[in-house]
């Protein structure tokens, strides 16, 4: 009782500084929480941001696909715009069985492409055929939307999105300039002496290889190159776990994997992890990771965890340095009643554990009064950068907890030391 009685009445002879020990804990446990619940979190929040610009997997017939990787003839991302035009080609048929996977509800978008050359007039030109909107059903008996709209959200379209099934195609803003056509011009195409009259409802400015293509309905672009029911490529687009160790090496290699290690990469959804079940959904192709999309999103994760980690990391270190200065302020002032207790029996133990007692439960205040401010922060910080909430975990506050008593028991050292220091015949006499 008399410990504590002694603890409460330095509160009331020292409030003031004992209000600023709380308000420098309260504002490193503030930013502390913040940060570290937004490190948790970012993942997620980063890849659902990097999904809205296109897709992370393509999906190839399996011979396409060798021939890519022996000779480099593509970059992988079914461009309508490079080189020569397939030699094999995918069951437009099977694209909903992407629905069927383990991470099915990962699969955000997917759109089929049939990417060859026509001619327009006089020029040879890419054309693209695809699903622009399409509803599609699997064998679960659920029905989902894909086509290229979702896919490409960032495009800018003059004039309309065109419709599934009929003659409208879209065109990009490149390609429009050199054929001199615009909106509500019609195009001729021809192939093999096969034509087609499109009606061009919308100009794509996409500002990458888009821009020089032709869009359409697929079974129109099927029909003028004669390949029914064929497709060229799949674009998957898919919300993943960023890549780590375990990742790239079964990216590599699934067979080289331990039991436990391939149960923990299969039930994770790593670009890897969902490429593998894609193939193993469509017969004969190989799904390969975007890795320029892939990297992006490893990079910048890294590179904003260790920015908040940093940012924390100082938080603490000015609040150790403002605690540890505050404490040596106050025991400077209390000197000849620290000095007295120990004149009259206390050890410098007791003497400690008195300072350590005070400093524990104004930082404790501090503390949570820190955590709550740290996670309204944390969700505005989510729904600023995010456009969504930040899932606070339990870990964070623990974490935060056990930072914060390391840090004010670091600063209170120097503090401990010099009452250890304390000669109450010294300091009683004023020397």
């Amino acid at each position: 009782m008399f410990f504590m009685r002694m603890v409460y009445r330095s509160f009331s002879r020292q409030l003031r500084r004992r209000l600023l020990i709380a308000l420098t804990v309260c504002l490193s446990a503030t930013v502390s929480v913040a940060m570290l619940g937004v490190v948790f979190d970012v993942g997620d929040k980063l890849n659902a941001e990097l999904s809205t610009y296109g897709s992370n997997i393509t999906v190839q017939p399996k011979a396409d696909a060798v021939v890519d990787d022996l000779y480099g003839s593509s970059d992988g991302t079914g461009s309508a715009s490079s080189g020569g035009d397939p030699t094999s080609f995918i069951e437009e048929s099977q694209a909903p069985a992407i629905k069927t996977i383990f991470w099915a509800y990962n699969i955000v978008d997917f759109a089929p492409k049939l990417t060859v050359h026509v001619m327009a007039g006089s020029t040879r030109i890419p054309i693209v055929g695809t699903w622009f909107e399409k509803s599609v059903s699997v064998d679960s008996g659920e029905t989902s939307t894909a086509g290229v709209r979702g896919m490409r959200s960032w495009w800018k379209v003059e004039g309309s999105w065109a419709k599934d099934g009929t003659d409208q195609a879209m065109i990009g803003r490149t390609l429009a300039s050199t054929l001199g056509v615009g909106v509500g011009d019609s195009v001729t195409l021809t192939d093999d002496g096969r034509s087609q009259v499109v009606k061009i409802v919308g100009v794509v400015d996409s500002g990458d290889d888009d821009d020089g293509s032709l869009y359409m309905s697929s079974s129109l672009a099927q029909k003028l190159v004669d390949l029914p029911g064929k497709v060229s490529s799949i674009e998957v687009k898919a919300l993943t776990t960023p890549e780590n160790d375990l990742a790239r090496k079964a990216a590599r290699n699934p067979a080289a994997l331990t039991q436990e290690e391939w149960e923990t990469w299969y039930c994770t959804a790593y670009p890897s992890s969902i490429a593998y079940q894609i193939e193993q959904a469509i017969p004969g192709v190989v799904a390969k990771q975007v890795r320029q999309v892939a990297a992006l999103q490893g990079s910048v994760l890294r590179k904003t965890q260790s920015v908040m980690i940093l940012m924390t990391a100082l938080s603490l270190l000015a609040a150790a340095v403002a605690v540890a200065n505050l404490m040596a302020a106050s025991i400077a002032e209390r000197s000849d009643e620290l000095a007295l207790l120990k004149a009259v029996g206390a050890t410098d133990g007791a003497v400690s554990r008195l300072i350590l007692a005070e400093t524990a439960a104004i930082s404790g205040v501090g503390a949570l009064v820190g955590a709550g401010l740290g996670s309204a922060v944390a969700q505005l910080i989510g729904h600023v950068v995010f456009g969504s909430g930040v899932t606070m975990r339990p870990m964070v506050f623990v974490l935060v907890a056990v930072l914060l008593t390391v840090t004010v028991l670091m600063a209170s050292l120097s503090s401990i030391r010099s009452i250890l220091g304390l000669r109450p015949a010294e300091v009683l006499h004023g020397r």
